[in-house]
C-alpha cells in the first residue's frame, strides 16, 4: 500500500472490515472479489443482485455478511404466486377498535435477502420499486419509513427460464451492483470439500459466525465514506464512461445518471476499502463492469455475435483516456 498523509482516519473502518472478512471466511473459501463488492456496497449505501449458478454459494454469503453484523435481518423467497403485500405488508382489520392496523412485511428489515428474485412476476417487482429507491412504503395513503441502514440483496439463476420473470430496467437500475459469481477453481473446491467433511453441518458453522458490525458503527463509517476526496477530472471521466454507453452502436439501451451516481459513491466506498481518502482512476476502472453490466442493453446484431454486458464496458473503458 502506498505511503500518504491521510485527511480521515480510517484504522477503525479497515479493522472492522478485516474482521467482517476474517468472519465470512470462516465458512466461504475464496470469493474474495464477490465480498469486497458486498463490503463496497454495504459502504455505499446501496443494494446488490447476485447472479449465478445453482451451489455457488450466493445464498450464503449473503446470510453470512447478515451474520457479521447486529442488525435486523429478513430473507423472502420469491415464487410465482408472490403477491405485493406478502412482500410489503397489508392492512388488517382489527375487530376491536373497529379499524384498519398495517402489519409490516418482511421487507420492514435492515438486510433482506430475496431468493431467486427472477421467480416473481411483474406486479410484484414493481412493489420493489419505492421501497428500494425511497426507503419508504406506501399503503392507503399512508407512508412508512424504513430504518436505517436498510439494504437488498438479491439472488438470480441466470440458466433456469422456466418459472421466470426477467427484471424490469427500472428494477435493475435500482441496484448498484450486479456481481456475478463463478466456479470456484480446483484448489478451492479442495478446501470446500474438507470443510466440509471437518463440520458436522451448515448450521453449527453459520453459529460460529460472530457480528462486529452495529447499525451505529455503520452509520458512522458511512460519513467517513462521504467524505472521501475526489478530483474535478475524475468526475469528468465517470461522466465520460456513462455517457459513452449512450452512444455505442452495439447497445440499444445505455446506461443512466443513476449510473453516474452509483459509479463515483462506489469508487469512494472503495478507497476506504484501500486505505485512501480520496479515489483513483483504478478505483472506476474495477467498478464500472458491477455497476453498468445490468444498466446496459445490447443490440440484437450485437447479441447474435456472441457479444456480452462485460466486454463491451470493458472496451469502452479502455477507449476513454485516463485523467492524471
Amino acid at each position: 500500500m502506498d505511503t500518504f498523509d491521510s485527511r480521515l482516519d480510517l484504522t477503525p473502518l479497515n479493522t472492522t472490515v478485516d474482521a467482517i472478512r476474517a468472519e465470512v471466511g470462516k465458512v466461504i473459501v475464496g470469493q474474495h472479489q464477490t465480498v469486497d463488492l458486498l463490503l463496497t456496497a454495504l459502504l455505499a449505501d446501496g443494494h446488490v443482485l447476485i447472479e449465478g449458478v445453482p451451489g455457488v454459494a450466493k445464498t450464503l454469503t449473503a446470510k453470512l455478511l447478515a451474520k457479521t453484523m447486529s442488525v435486523n435481518f429478513s430473507r423472502i423467497q420469491f415464487t410465482p404466486d408472490l403477491m405485493p403485500s406478502d412482500v410489503l405488508g397489508t392492512s388488517v382489520f382489527m375487530p376491536k377498535t373497529g379499524d384498519f392496523t398495517f402489519r409490516q412485511g418482511p421487507i420492514f428489515s435492515n438486510l433482506v435477502l430475496i431468493d431467486e428474485i427472477n421467480r416473481a412476476p411483474a406486479k410484484t417487482q414493481a412493489a420493489l420499486f419505492e421501497v428500494m429507491e425511497e426507503r419508504q412504503v406506501t399503503n392507503d395513503g399512508t407512508t412508512y419509513h424504513l430504518d436505517e441502514p436498510f439494504m437488498v440483496l438479491a439472488t438470480q439463476n441466470p440458466i433456469e427460464q422456466e418459472g421466470t420473470y426477467r427484471l424490469p430496467e427500472a428494477q435493475l437500475d435500482r441496484f448498484l451492483f450486479k456481481i456475478v459469481v463463478g466456479y470456484p477453481d480446483a484448489a478451492e473446491e479442495v478446501d470446500i470439500l474438507r470443510g466440509h467433511h471437518q463440520r458436522r453441518n451448515l448450521t453449527d458453522a453459520l453459529d460460529a459466525v460472530s457480528a462486529v458490525l452495529s447499525a451505529e458503527q455503520l452509520a458512522s463509517l458511512r460519513s467517513q465514506v462521504h467524505q472521501v476526496h475526489v478530483e474535478d477530472n475524475l468526475f469528468d471521466y465517470i461522466a465520460q464512461i456513462v455517457q459513452s454507453t449512450r452512444a455505442n452502436k452495439s447497445l440499444y439501451l445505455g446506461a443512466s445518471p443513476r449510473a453516474s451516481v452509483a459509479l463515483l459513491n462506489s469508487a469512494k466506498a472503495l478507497a476506504t476499502l484501500r486505505g485512501r481518502d480520496f479515489i483513483t482512476p483504478e478505483d472506476v476502472q474495477e467498478l464500472a463492469t458491477p455497476v453498468l453490466r445490468h444498466r446496459i442493453l445490447l443490440t440484437p446484431e450485437r447479441e447474435m455475435e456472441g457479444g456480452t454486458a462485460d466486454e463491451v464496458v470493458s472496451q469502452l473503458v479502455k477507449k476513454i483516456e485516463v485523467p492524471r
